[in-house]
């Protein structure tokens, strides 16, 4: 059989189609996002990766919440692999191999150099904002700590089987908008999507569950992508997994989810990409600065930013956001508070998360989409801000900053990397 990749066309409930965004991202948007995004400014993020997981007791069987930042001693393995009784069962070698192999691929690389600690204590924002889609790190805390983005890549990390799954199965189900009859049963082998039908679901709550669907579909090209192909004492290589794409993707494997799963993920790209074209006013000012303490370098990157934005602005068939939240003014503005307290709480159950480089990622993405929302619903206080002087109505912080164009590079590489696997497939067939 041939392998299919159909994902192409028109976009539900945008006036977009596939091929324009390929075009418009793979060969003028990526290349200079790339660029900004290995700046001083955009490579360092702080976390909090320390956090307990709000809805559930940790018990992962990996041991992650200690072992993945630090090489884990067999002895922090828990008790329930080394006791007695089940150490030497099949099921318990298997589980200490998959822990260790976990643990290893899902460390956090935490060092930074003496400069690089020295500088970022300077990086300090306030934040006015309450409009907060996430539930944001207090990044005063002593467990928050300064991450090196490029020294910790999203890539496979051996997270999976049932601890991944209760995850995403926690957001599907209990934080997505969709029909109240519909069951969405995740099972590791193939997801139920089908059943789902929108007939009669409000745009806003369609695009909620379509966004999270997005982010979950460039979250699986990452893993698919930057796959661990060898693991030996030599080398280790990354690279893409066909099998493991088309099992995710393919349109007959998947039962025709494969290709709406992508056409959601370029509906996230489309929803980010309009927040930047949006936010423009707030970086404009001659006041914002990219501050790190390196003058010359702070200045070449604002210059790349602004060319990013008003590249992002000169996109020809952007969505179109007036359609989120238009109708009874009451009605929308209950929405709109169940939109961001749903979205919020997906925020909190990436603390929820066993591999730390997964949390890492999980909890950036999510804040950059956060963020991407905030602007979007506040477009009314982004256009009331003074061109100099403080903007008092609308602020970001540093790690909104950060997040939101990470973000919004994960996608953007996600869409590169669909280019990759289509020419790869062609020249399989």
């Amino acid at each position: 059989r041939e392998p299919e990749l159909a994902v192409t066309g028109y976009l539900d409930d945008c006036t977009c189609d596939v091929e324009t965004i390929d075009a418009f991202n793979n060969y003028k948007l990526f290349p200079r996002l790339n660029e900004l995004l290995e700046s001083d400014y955009f490579r360092y993020y702080k976390v909090n990766l320390q956090k307990p997981c709000p809805f559930w007791d940790d018990n992962s069987h990996c041991g992650m919440r200690d072992c993945a930042v630090q090489p884990c001693p067999s002895e922090e393995i828990p008790d329930g692999i080394r006791s007695g009784s089940y150490k030497y069962s099949e099921e318990a070698n298997n589980l200490a191999e998959e822990c260790e192999e976990a643990k290893r691929l899902g460390a956090v690389d935490d060092s930074l150099s003496k400069e690089t600690r020295q500088a970022v204590l300077q990086w300090t924002q306030h934040d006015d904002s309450s409009d907060s889609f996430c539930e944001a790190d207090d990044i005063h805390s002593p467990d928050a700590e300064y991450v090196d983005l490029l020294l910790n890549p999203e890539r496979y990390t051996g997270y999976k089987g049932p601890d991944a799954w209760k995850i995403w199965n926690s957001i599907y189900e209990e934080n997505c908008f969709k029909p109240q009859n519909v069951k969405r049963p995740l099972a590791s082998g193939r997801e139920s999507e089908s059943a789902l039908c929108f007939a009669g679901v409000c745009v806003e709550k369609r695009a909620f569950y379509r966004l999270i669907s997005g982010l979950h579909a460039s979250i699986n090209i990452h893993l698919s992508a930057r796959y661990l192909l060898q693991d030996t004492w030599s080398e280790k290589k990354w690279g893409p997994n066909v099998t493991e794409f088309q099992q995710r993707f393919d349109e007959v494997l998947t039962r025709g989810e494969g290709p709406r799963r992508l056409k959601n993920l370029y509906f996230l790209y489309l929803i980010e990409l309009r927040a930047l074209s949006k936010v423009l006013p707030f970086f404009e000012r001659p006041g914002f600065q990219l501050y790190t303490g390196n003058k010359s370098q702070d200045t070449e990157m604002k210059h790349l930013l602004l060319e990013i934005l008003h590249l992002a602005k000169s996109f020809p068939l952007h969505f179109d956001e007036n359609s989120f939240f238009a109708g009874n003014k009451k009605e929308a503005a209950k929405l709109k508070e169940e939109f961001r307290l749903h979205f919020k709480n997906i925020s909190k159950i990436m603390d929820c998360v066993g591999c730390f480089k997964c949390r890492l990622w999980g909890k950036l993405q999510t804040q950059g989409l956060g963020t991407a929302l905030k602007i979007l619903f506040s477009e009314n206080l982004i256009e009331r801000i003074p061109e100099s002087g403080p903007s008092y109505g609308f602020q970001l912080t540093r790690q909104e900053i950060v997040a939101l164009f990470n973000a919004f590079g994960r996608v953007s590489t996600s869409v590169k990397e669909l280019e990759n696997f289509r020419n790869i497939l062609q020249n399989m067939r």
